[in-house]
């Protein structure tokens, strides 16, 4: 009997370690240690800025236009950065307060520190309702230490960050925000992590809020994770019944690894979501290097001389094409 049991265990052990959803609550999940890891790895930091960036497209707002953006599920802060670096306003909502404490410490630089006339409209809800904590009290705390002379206003504002259950609805007031993403969270609301949650339920909600806190010409993009296409189709029906217009977007379907999947909303019912990357698109895009190009070479001599080798110097003549003939 004992051997029986031994593939099963660990066939869910490996499943389950792909699969952290399946291990419990998020707020459990990612701990302290479990937080650290995350944002240490420039593998995740990497996939986290391709995903994020792949999500501001989405939202296809025009170049130059600041925004105030809710970003759901915003754990570190590392896709709020995506939307600092194109110039975006951003509010946080996580569930996790290890992960927002590691978000807070990276907002809070000399060179980020919100002005004081700077408020954003957050609902009060019940308190059994409501688990939002602002993440305020450590920022201040932190912000004492750092010499008046350098808590200089500029174009970035450190993000407001909130503690809350995106299953209990969205804390926010109507029409506060101009766009939303989410990256690797909405897939969290399909597991039921004790008797009293219902996934379905728990969508509603959620949608129903978002939809609600979103002013009437924004969109949303959301990336997640579905574990199966039943999964994918609970979100996108509860989406539509919420009032949304759009659908997924899956991005590189042939793909494995690269495959992704955005669920692109907008509040007008004319709406068509946007069109999917593909395998050949990225084919066309990458294409094959060309060595007798001059920035491979000069790319492959500046990679020799990291190494310590000895490299020629660069003149005009690196990468020029000789004549056929002398």
């Amino acid at each position: 009997c004992t051997q029986s049991k031994q593939p099963t265990n660990i066939f869910f052990l490996i499943f389950s370690m792909s699969r952290p959803e399946l291990s419990g609550p998020p707020e459990e999940f990612y701990d302290a240690k479990e937080a650290k890891k995350y944002t240490s790895s420039s593998r995740i930091i990497n996939i986290q800025k391709e995903i994020s960036d792949r999500c501001i497209e989405l939202l296809n707002i025009p170049p130059g236009e600041r925004r105030l953006v809710l970003d759901i599920g915003c754990g570190s802060g590392l896709s709020g950065a995506a939307l600092e670096n194109v110039g975006h306003t951003w509010i946080g909502c996580d569930i996790s307060r290890d992960m927002l404490r590691i978000a807070s410490e990276r907002n809070i630089q000399y060179d980020d520190i919100p002005d004081e006339n700077d408020e954003y409209e957050v609902e009060d809800l019940p308190d059994e309702e409501d688990d939002a904590i602002m993440m305020e009290e450590e920022s201040q705390s932190e912000e004492s230490d750092i010499p008046a002379a350098k808590r200089r206003k500029t174009n970035q504002i450190a993000a407001e960050l909130v503690q809350h259950d995106m299953g209990l609805g969205l804390p926010f007031r109507d029409g506060t925000f101009d766009a939303a993403i989410s990256v690797s969270a909405l897939q969290w609301l399909c597991y039921d992590n004790s008797s009293e949650q219902s996934a379905p339920k728990r969508l509603a909600r959620f949608f129903a809020s978002l939809y609600r806190c979103l002013k009437r010409s924004s969109r949303a993009a959301l990336q997640f994770y579905p574990e199966n296409d039943t999964q994918a189709s609970l979100i996108a029906s509860a989406a539509a019944k919420a009032g949304f217009a759009g659908g997924i977007v899956i991005d590189f379907p042939n793909s494995s690894k690269a495959r992704k999947h955005y669920l692109c909303l907008s509040m007008d019912r004319s709406y068509r979501k946007p069109q999917a990357k593909t395998d050949q698109d990225t084919r066309s895009a990458k294409g094959k290097a060309n060595k007798n190009d001059r920035n491979w070479l000069l790319a492959k001599k500046s990679y020799q001389r990291k190494k310590g080798r000895h490299v020629r110097p660069d003149t005009k003549y690196t990468g020029r094409k000789r004549k056929d003939r002398f």
